[in-house]
């Protein structure tokens, strides 16, 4: 018993000893799992030729020019150790050879012109101190106050100015129009100024000139300043005060409310209608000293007009507004957006019928702008069913036109002033002899 309990004890201790044994053994035999898979695949690809793999060739990799100019040297060593040949055969290779030097001399030339070129875009796209000239000053002032849009503004005060019930004061209507276009430079000088962040992300406005640092803010502002402090001026003190303080209600309502609504809410667009629709108020204004059912006509229209022009322009730049981060009814609500447009399409329908009611203009002028009203809501009409590029394109062209059209038909069918004091003159006239048959 004592013999078999020590021979119990002796294996129990040595099984240790052997597992670190075999372990050393297959270690040095490399008995390892990967072996073993190497044995297998070996045995599968020898005795069993179906199921071997096949390896699919590397495809060769775009190689750099330098690298093929290698690869011709190479391959141009490799053919002269070529043993001797035929002399025809000797002067097709002959020939080749030169092909070859030909080629390699051209890719040499086209490497040394591509790359000056690169380096000089590298050295285009570091950063540069930008020089403001004083002969690219007013181009750049034209561009920091926007000056089509500054145009259009001044025209419409012009059309409000002429479609005034009194006789025509050409100091008067010079002094309105230079004072409304000094109001609209500063307003949009200082729109670019708040929104420099902004218009770099939109290719539409990437280019302006705070953007591109082509002049300072201070200049801007400074630039903003004395073009609104004399515009207002003048409107109030060479005009009348309601027009001074119609065009400075208009510079606040534009920069204060318009501009940073842009990012808060789409009643942006509400607000910018009533900017648009303020300059034809301050021409009547400016003509008469008063607030008319024909100022506010004139304001109804160009209010309607806006928002079929601006929507179809909104309708394909989404992506820019979306980009620069504004609430723009083309980009929040699509379906409102062509909706809106249809109606106020439709409403310009309606305002023109209202001119002869208000003893503005004559009957005719319903009739003759009723075709151009027609074709804008028309395609209005397509914009707000096919919502695609093409249809918003064609309505913003077409608004383009219409308002001037629609004003200078307006303006032909205006009541003369003879006519309408005749009219007065007939009612005061019959009221005195009222008066005359009531006394005794």
């Amino acid at each position: 018993g004592l013999f078999v309990w020590r021979l119990r004890n002796a294996a129990a201790w040595k099984i240790p000893c052997r597992f670190v044994h075999l372990y050393h053994v297959a270690s040095n035999r490399l008995i390892t799992f990967q072996y073993f898979n190497f044995l297998k695949r070996m045995y599968v690809t020898q005795c069993n030729k179906d199921l071997s793999q096949r390896a699919k060739p590397k495809s060769d990799s775009i190689a750099s020019p330098f690298h093929e100019l290698q690869q011709l040297d190479q391959e141009k060593k490799v053919v002269h150790k070529i043993s001797s040949v035929s002399p025809v055969h000797q002067l097709w290779s002959e020939m080749s050879s030169r092909n070859e030097l030909r080629e390699m001399k051209s890719a040499a030339e086209t490497e040394d012109s591509v790359i000056p070129v690169g380096v000089e875009s590298k050295e285009d796209r570091q950063w540069k101190e930008m020089k403001l000239r004083l002969d690219d000053l007013p181009g750049i002032l034209a561009r920091l106050s926007k000056i089509k849009l500054t145009a259009l503004v001044v025209s419409t005060a012009s059309a409000g100015f002429a479609m005034a019930p009194v006789p025509f004061e050409l100091t008067c209507f010079l002094l309105a129009s230079l004072g409304t276009g000094l109001a609209s430079c500063a307003a949009n000088s200082i729109n670019q100024f708040f929104e420099v962040p902004f218009d770099s992300n939109m290719n539409r406005t990437k280019n302006r000139p705070l953007v591109r640092g082509q002049i300072s803010p201070l200049l801007a502002v400074c630039f903003a300043a004395s073009c609104g402090i004399p515009g207002i001026a003048l409107l109030t003190l060479g005009v009348n005060p309601l027009t001074g303080a119609l065009g400075a209600f208009n510079i606040f309502l534009y920069t204060c409310c318009y501009t940073p609504l842009k990012r808060m809410s789409i009643a942006n667009t509400w607000v910018g209608a009533v900017v648009g629709a303020i300059p034809p108020i301050m021409g009547w204004t400016a003509a008469t000293g008063s607030l008319d059912a024909g100022a506010l006509l004139l304001g109804g229209i160009l209010y309607s007009w806006q928002f079929p022009h601006f929507n179809a322009l909104s309708w394909g730049l989404r992506e820019d507004y979306s980009r620069g981060g504004y609430c723009m009814m083309s980009v929040t609500h699509p379906g409102l957006c062509r909706r809106v447009a249809l109606r106020h399409c439709l409403a310009l329908i309606g305002l023109s019928m209202v001119a002869p009611v208000l003893n503005i203009t004559t009957w005719t002028f319903p009739v003759i702008s009723l075709p151009i009203n027609l074709y804008i809501s028309y395609l209005g009409f397509r914009f707000y069913r096919d919502a695609d590029r093409s249809s918003s394109r064609k309505l913003f062209f077409c608004s383009l036109w219409h308002l001037p059209m629609l004003l200078l038909v307006m303006f032909t069918c205006k009541k003369s002033v003879l006519e309408k004091e005749d009219k007065g003159d007939l009612r005061g006239g019959s009221h005195e002899m009222a008066m005359e048959i009531r006394l005794p």
